[in-house]
């Protein structure tokens, strides 16, 4: 495997007969204080979104999907740390004035939020706020005009009745048809890029299934770019041109559907795949990952995947790798041993493979006896005569 060349913006040069991207983000880095210390929420991710692509951002509660798209909408508190590089159409984004940034967010960057509840005000009609976005941007348009664009927008993402309901509360829609008002509020303006997190969060899969429908219908409509953010692979399959895999607050494997998918090179991109039900096997098993992911605060050096991955050797526990080139320039990921996942390996091969690599819980254990018995060899003895 060879390192990946990085430009001047330190990602994989772009391809001269690929149009500019959208957004780009580089090196951004996201820094929470608190009692217990620095919590590194995003640790150094890259990315780029091309008009009319979709990037998937995947990865488990924790991994830093959510902090990343706050961060690139300029929406995380005072208190957060930002560093690196958002670029929107070659405008960088971090550091610009708020109200320069207000006449972006809506109009040409929008975000689908996870809990449509708490995105949608309650005292407010879905008309009246489906027309606000419009009119916010846009003071020239009628109340009556954007009044009824919102109507037009109901339509469109599939609300029945959309002359009717449009003058309903949010509590009189279900989660999937409030769901689907959030996405008509982020195409109100027809932005560029639309960052959807995890747009299908707590909904049943035949909804699931709709609002993906919904979201395809959105981009058709705004010829918009869009960043997915998403725990769930079966919802990447169909949805996704380009995948970002993220753990512990960093990518660890980006690449194509394909990519990612036949020939991950990552253990923990592996472990989501095994994770995922499949219908094209008899008696197929799940291979769970096991674990959990580690505490952002005080990070151990290595790979942060060590303690969970059964390839795990010495050179992990020390090293944390970095991304490098897998089978092209655009598939990248972070493992010492992303050799050994080359070929046909399946999740079973990797996590069922029983006592492979380090046992990380037995070299923590001897290094905390070893520790205590060296406390113990320095104490000062006792009244006694004894340590």
């Amino acid at each position: 495997m060879s390192a990946v060349t990085l430009d001047d913006a330190g990602q994989e040069p772009s391809p001269p007969d690929l149009p500019p991207p959208l957004l780009e983000v580089t090196d951004l880095t996201v820094d929470f204080s608190s009692d217990d210390g620095a919590v590194h929420a995003v640790r150094g991710v890259s990315y780029r979104v091309r008009p009319g692509e979709v990037l998937a951002v995947v990865g488990e509660s924790g991994s830093g999907k959510s902090v990343t798209s706050l961060a690139v909408m300029g929406l995380l508190p005072r208190t957060a740390k930002v560093t690196g590089s958002v670029k929107f159409k070659g405008i960088e984004l971090l550091g610009m004035k708020v109200n320069e940034l207000n006449k972006l967010r809506g109009n040409r960057l929008a975000m689908i939020f996870q809990d449509p509840m708490t995105s949608l005000n309650p005292v407010y009609k879905i008309g009246w706020q489906l027309a606000e976005a419009v009119r916010t941007h846009h003071p020239d348009v009628s109340k009556r005009d954007a009044l009824s664009r919102a109507v037009d927008l109901l339509a469109l993402v599939g609300i029945p009745n959309p002359s009717e309901r449009v003058s309903s509360y949010p509590h009189e829609f279900s989660g999937g048809m409030r769901q689907r008002a959030v996405i008509a509020i982020a195409m109100a303006n027809d932005p560029d890029v639309i960052i959807a997190d995890e747009p299908t969060t707590a909904l049943d899969v035949t909804v699931q299934a709709q609002i993906l429908e919904t979201l395809q219908k959105a981009r058709d409509e705004t010829d918009a770019a869009m960043v997915l953010i998403t725990h769930d692979l079966g919802v990447v399959a169909g949805a996704a041109d380009q995948v970002l895999v993220m753990y512990a607050g960093k990518s660890v494997e980006r690449g194509s559907v394909d990519d990612i998918f036949y020939r991950p090179r990552m253990p923990y991109t592996l472990g989501l795949l095994g994770s995922l039900p499949r219908l094209d096997t008899e008696d197929a098993m799940l291979t769970p990952i096991k674990g959990a992911p580690p505490s952002l605060i005080n990070l151990p050096p290595g790979c942060p995947f060590s303690p969970r991955c059964p390839l795990v050797s010495d050179v992990c526990l020390v090293d944390e790798p970095a991304l490098v080139a897998s089978t092209s320039p655009d598939h990248v990921a972070a493992c010492h041993h992303m050799d050994q996942l080359e070929g046909d390996t399946t999740p079973a091969d990797v996590f069922d493979a029983g006592d492979a690599g380090v046992d990380v819980a037995a070299v923590l254990e001897a290094e905390a006896a070893e520790a205590a018995a060296e406390a113990a060899a320095s104490a000062p003895p006792s009244e006694d005569g004894h340590a």
